[in-house]
């Protein structure tokens, strides 16, 4: 059929795209082009008050340290005068009257007259002399701290002087009673700030600040600014003061501008202060990268960007300490009120879309909508089977070209039914011979996978029977060996000599020298002879065991076509020594040492013989599989547990070849072995048996050299106390 002529712009589409486009770009324009300006606008007046907000903050933060600082420098001044002027006349008797030596080797402020919340205390420790020199330092800092302690409280907590000896003269009348608290033994001249004040430590003799740190007698938080005294070329006090930096956290965590959070830290990253002091490990990577940042900006720089957080910081220094203080602005608080803006830009613009789609509905009911209805009902009628359709062909659009199309659509389905309809019939037929012939390849797909069933099994009881049959033959080559040792000639011996000496037979046993020996010989020739016959017996018994597992065997694997036997209650400690008296000739020969780690578990009711057959297959893999290893370093491991999930687990460890990771899928395959006269059968007949008794069978090596683990899992079904009366037999 030849092409319909060519028709003009579809309608649909003309409408559509005229329409959507005009009302979309407005729309995405107008939201764009809003957002950005106001969140251009919001961040640099966002950024403005952070940064003068910051500048503030610094400010009013920084004045306690500078003050602490300007204060450090009136109090050494007159420290240095005051020791200056002291006479001896003026340090002895104000000296006894004011401290006292206590039984405990310290001298402190005299208990009864102190009052610390008006005047300095004093703790000298034990152990330190105290010469004219020290007193009258002592007494000189006693004086000044008086002076000026008393006006520096009103803003500093404390004032305190150290001498490098170990005495501190302190005035804190928050903590009056901390001079007579403070350990005998306590030496204040190990602490970091009055370690970093000594001369080799500060050579320029500056102001130093330290860490800050706990106190142990008042325990608080806190800081000390220091200062050194030095006299005629040596350093005979340290003047300090701490600032208590509860407030200043308090400060730093609640007041901040609304939406940020406000952080202190050291240049070498550790927190002074910072919301909830978060250990988690998010937290520190995100501390770390605001630390990294602050320490990578130029100088001068005061905001900087955290692209990767979406934030923003705002950078300054606390003279003094030397700390920098940061105040975060997470930047959806800059973001959020401009996309509400556009948001509601947006909302107007969804309006004016909906107002634009109800006429847009109107015009496509009345141009599209109805022809397309006659369309559904035509495509209704044939697919009810009646081609015949009417529909309006006179359009010059495509509604008109797809009404020609339709009919011609009709027409071709109609003729396709029919060649269908007689291709189905031929089909039918083809179909029914392939089925035949199908069952035919069935019945024989079924027969060779008995014949190979079958086959498998006689594999699995040579298998086994031959790993018995080798216990077997080493017991009864023993008896043998055992039988061939007995001493039977030295009683023939014995015999002659008596009766060669029968006539004098009390003398010769009595008074000669080889008759006096042949009593005892007597005696331990007998017990020879008894000890190798209950080896002996023994050795008979573990044969005819042995030959008793080799028709339980047969019967396991005669069984395996058929229902599974009926459970019966089994010591597995005592199954799991069977299976190694069943190997302990091949694990003698091999000289292999095991290590029994067995738990004391109640009967549990299982097949004994598979379970029997299974672990006697493990240990004499875990023999073989040491051969490659010193005699003397040979070492198999059995374990026996009760797991958390209600079942039984047996371990066979050993430490030989181990297995490589690719052998681990296949090493219960039938017929895949590692040994090369091995056949493969034991692993695969064990898994098999492991399963039929709602177990399973795995294994576990961390490669060649590192030996190898088997674990058999058994569920844990406890045998019913009469079930286990009469105990339970084991080979």
């Amino acid at each position: 059929m030849p092409p319909p002529p060519h028709s003009r712009a579809p309608l649909a589409r003309s409408t559509l795209i005229k329409m959507g486009v005009r009302i979309a770009v407005v729309i995405a324009l107008t939201t764009v082009f809003s957002y950005l300006h106001l969140h251009h606008t919001l961040r640099t007046e966002a950024l403005a008050q952070l940064e003068q907000h910051v500048s503030e903050r610094i400010q009013r933060e920084q004045a306690i340290f500078l003050l602490a600082e300007d204060n450090l420098g009136v109090v050494k001044k007159a420290l240095a005068e005051r020791i200056r002027t002291l006479t001896p006349e003026d340090v002895g008797p104000r000296f006894d009257s004011l401290f006292v030596r206590l039984p405990d080797g310290t001298v402190r402020s005299r208990p009864e007259s102190f009052d610390g919340t008006k005047v300095p205390g004093v703790f000298v420790p034990r152990g330190v002399t105290l010469d004219e020199d020290m007193r009258r330092r002592l007494l000189a800092s006693y004086d000044v701290l008086s002076w000026y302690g008393p006006a520096f409280h009103v803003r500093i907590t404390d004032t305190f002087v150290t001498l490098p000896e170990g005495p501190i003269i302190l005035y804190w009348p928050e903590r009056p009673k901390w001079v007579h608290d403070a350990e005998p033994g306590l030496m204040v001249t190990e602490l970091e700030y009055f370690v970093t004040s000594r001369p080799e430590n500060n050579p320029e003799r500056r102001t130093l600040w330290s860490e800050v740190y706990l106190d142990t007698v008042s325990d608080s938080s806190m800081t000390s600014v220091t200062h050194p005294l030095d006299l005629e070329g040596r350093q005979v006090a340290a003047v300090s003061q701490d600032v208590l930096l509860e407030e200043l956290v308090a400060r730093t965590i609640n007041d901040h501008l609304p939406g940020t959070y406000n952080v202190i830290f050291r240049d070498d990253g550790k927190l002074i202060a910072h919301p909830g002091m978060s250990t988690k490990a998010g937290e520190e990577e995100h501390m770390r990268r605001i630390v990294e940042r602050v320490k990578a900006r130029q100088p001068g720089q005061a905001v900087l960007e955290l692209p990767e957080h979406g934030e923003y910081l705002a950078v300054g220094k606390l003279r003094g300490p030397g700390w920098n203080f940061v105040t975060v602005l997470p930047e959806h608080i800059v973001t959020m009120p401009a996309f509400q803006a556009a948001r509601y830009v947006l909302l107007l613009g969804l309006l004016s879309l909906v107002l634009e789609l109800v006429i847009m509905a109107w015009v496509l009911r009345h141009q599209i909508t109805r022809p397309l209805e006659s369309f559904t009902q035509a495509a209704d009628r044939v697919a009810s089977g009646d081609f015949h359709v009417e529909l309006d062909t006179s359009r010059n659009d495509e509604l008109g070209q797809l009404a020609r199309s339709f009919r011609t659509m009709a027409d071709k389905v109609q003729h396709r039914e029919q060649a269908l309809r007689e291709a189905n019939e031929g089909l039918e037929q083809h179909v029914e011979e392939r089925t035949r012939e199908l069952k035919e390849v069935h019945l024989q797909l079924v027969q060779s996978a008995r014949r190979a069933g079958m086959a498998e099994i006689a594999t699995n009881v040579l298998h086994n029977v031959g790993n018995v049959l080798n216990s077997v033959y080493t017991s009864a080559q023993l008896a043998k060996e055992l039988m061939a040792g007995m001493r039977l000639e030295h009683v023939d011996r014995v015999a002659n000599l008596l009766q060669e000496r029968q006539s004098d037979l009390g003398t010769f046993l009595s008074q000669d020298e080889r008759g006096k020996n042949v009593l005892p010989f007597l005696g331990k020739l007998g017990q020879n002879l008894l000890d190798e016959r209950q080896e002996i017996i023994t050795l008979l018994d573990d044969v005819g065991r042995y030959t008793e597992h080799v028709g339980d065997i047969v019967k396991v694997q005669q069984n395996y076509a058929r229902t599974p036997q009926m459970q019966e209650p089994v010591h597995l400690a005592g199954l799991v020594e069977d299976a190694l008296r069943i190997n302990s000739a091949g694990l003698t020969r091999h000289q292999v040492k095991v290590v029994r780690q067995l738990a004391d578990l109640p009967p549990v009711l299982t097949d004994k013989h598979k379970t029997l057959m299974i672990l006697v297959n493990l240990v004499s893999n875990a023999k073989y599989a040491m051969d490659g290893v010193p005699p003397t370093e040979r070492l198999l491991t059995v374990k026996l547990e009760c797991t958390a999930s209600e079942q039984v687990r047996i371990q066979v460890h050993d430490n030989g070849m181990g297995i490589a990771p690719e052998m681990l899928t296949r090493i219960f395959q039938y017929g895949f072995t590692t040994r090369q006269e091995g056949h493969g059968f034991g692993l695969h007949s064990s898994a098999l048996a492991a399963q039929e008794m709602g177990g399973t069978l795995t294994v576990h090596s961390e490669g060649p050299g590192h030996g190898a683990t088997f674990i058999l899992e058994l569920p844990y079904l406890e045998a019913p106390p009469q079930a286990t009366r009469g105990g339970s037999r084991h080979f």
